[in-house]
């Protein structure tokens, strides 16, 4: 049953996410905000919920390995699987925001998350308070620069956002709201409950189906998504929205959990391999973009990012 927990919790959060990003945007329009703060903060925070009900729920439940491995599995996953999948389908470009303003902000809260955990083996609340009010200064930050950068030319980020849902009635956002909400709260409880009895079944711990199994979960819309505009071969596949995602994952999902419930690391090896090959994927990430051709994550690169996931998750099982 375990298998069919998770399947079906899976699903729910992918069902979940969708209605809940579709009725925050609709709503949104409502209120008159921008499409270009819509799609800076609105939805970012919606396609963050999966992990942030996972982490919530699994730290309630008293898994607080699950809640800190779903977020740092999330953050390997979004560049190891999403990002070198998307390059190994169609060649990625880096614009220079990556190197200003993405890049350096995803550093940052990757060391400064490395930084709590280290000095006491938890995130209290005061420290989940830090990483929310500095995802606000990012968020002020970034949108302050689209708002400059949009003087002088087009933000692809308003093309994320669908015109369409601007007409939606106020009843049809309430339902989708309500269906939104529901299917993220049971599926999150399903995927906890069938990702527990998972890794008592296979004597391996909670850390080790996090940061694999429940990771890959959270990052199904992110993949998925991806996926299909690469085949599409369209331009807006964005870098930068992988990176803003781990920064939201750090920032927002960790610093609610942290502040709902303090997050205690129970499992050594989140401090002692984990969190490293989190910082690692990053400073890989960086690293390719500078090797010729520079500025861009082709096939070859995105076949080597790959193959280091696989290993990954090979030597996470395996210890």
């Amino acid at each position: 049953m375990s298998i069919v927990y998770i399947v079906i919790g899976l699903l729910l959060l992918v069902l979940g996410g969708e209605y809940l990003v579709r009725s925050s945007v609709g709503l949104s329009f409502k209120l008159n905000i921008s499409k270009m703060v819509i799609g800076l903060t609105v939805v970012s925070f919606a396609t963050s919920a999966p992990e942030l009900l996972v982490s919530l729920q699994a730290a309630l439940d008293g898994h607080a390995s699950i809640s800190l491995g779903n977020v740092i599995g999330s953050n390997i996953a979004n560049i190891g699987l999403v990002l070198g999948i998307t390059a190994i389908i169609s060649d990625l470009t880096v614009d220079k925001e990556f190197y200003v303003m993405h890049w350096p902000s995803m550093a940052i809260f990757s060391l400064l998350l490395y930084a709590f955990l280290a000095n006491d083996s938890m995130l209290t609340a005061v420290e989940g308070a830090l990483l929310l009010s500095a995802i606000v200064l990012f968020l002020v930050v970034l949108i302050r620069r689209a708002q400059i950068k949009s003087k002088k030319e087009t933000v692809e980020i308003v093309d994320e956002v669908d015109d369409k849902l601007a007409s939606v009635s106020a009843f049809k956002i309430i339902i989708w709201l309500l269906i939104g909400g529901v299917a993220l709260y049971f599926g999150s409880e399903l995927l906890v409950k069938g990702a527990v009895d998972l890794a008592q079944q296979m004597g391996v711990s909670d850390r080790v189906i996090a940061v694999t199994m429940v990771a890959v979960g959270t990052s199904v819309p992110e993949l998925a998504a991806s996926v299909i505009a690469a085949m599409k071969k369209e331009k807006s596949i964005s870098i930068g929205n992988l990176i803003g995602s781990n920064i939201f994952n750090i920032g927002s999902v960790l610093g609610i959990t942290a502040i709902v419930s303090p997050i205690k690391v129970e499992s050594a090896e989140i401090l002692s391999k984990d969190i490293f090959w989190m910082i690692g994927f990053a400073i890989l990430l960086l690293i390719v973009t500078l090797l010729p051709k520079r500025n861009q994550i082709s096939k070859f690169k995105g076949i080597a990012i790959f193959v280091l996931y696989v290993i990954f998750v090979a030597t996470t099982f395996a210890s």
